[in-house]
């Protein structure tokens, strides 16, 4: 029997703006349209993950903790606006900047698909009619490797990551869409 689809979404950059290290609820400022897409899937029978990479918990600018309370935080903002979140599932390593146990090169940092492989296990979701929104490369390998079957990048806030150093596209080996509004996103029911 096949699973339920999904809507993964990257956080910073997708669902809030992303500011650098957000951790409190004063500093979020949640991306236009991120309630209505939510909503959408939620109508649709979509599941809704969260999967994000926290390298600010590696590098000890916040702690699990905090993290976790801005997290339930942010789900309950979504529920006053009648949208779910299923499950949020982060990665706190950095293979580089993580301090003590959070120096790990693990496979739940992305572009490593570990966190969507997670969420297929527990929720039995079927990765051919998933969807990914992320704003960087990594979230969509990280989709690719996972088999998620719609990828796209957002690019309103980091559109440095679309292009190379000399303002060429780059190629599309993860096979995504490039949108500027979360309205564009389309679920294949």
């Amino acid at each position: 029997m096949k699973g339920s689809p999904a809507l993964f979404l990257d956080r910073d950059g997708v669902i809030n703006i992303d500011k650098g290290y957000v951790h409190k609820p004063e500093d979020c400022e949640f991306v236009e349209g991120i309630f209505d897409l939510v909503k959408r899937a939620n109508e649709l029978g979509y599941k809704v993950f969260v999967v994000t990479n926290q390298a600010g918990i590696a590098r000890g600018y916040y702690t699990e903790a905090q993290f976790l309370s801005f997290s339930a935080w942010m789900k309950e903002e979504f529920t006053r606006h009648q949208a779910h979140i299923d499950e949020i599932y982060f990665c706190p390593h950095h293979p580089v900047h993580g301090l003590g146990a959070y120096l790990s090169n693990c496979d739940c940092r992305k572009p490593q698909p570990g966190m969507l492989l997670k969420a297929q296990a527990a929720f039995n979701i079927d990765m051919e009619k998933s969807v990914m929104v992320g704003d960087n490369l990594s979230d969509l390998e990280a989709a690719y490797t996972a088999h998620v079957a719609q990828r796209y990048l957002f690019l309103w806030s980091n559109v440095e990551n679309s292009t190379d150093n000399s303002g060429q596209a780059l190629n599309n080996p993860f096979s995504f869409e490039a949108i500027n509004s979360l309205k564009n996103v389309k679920f294949n029911t």
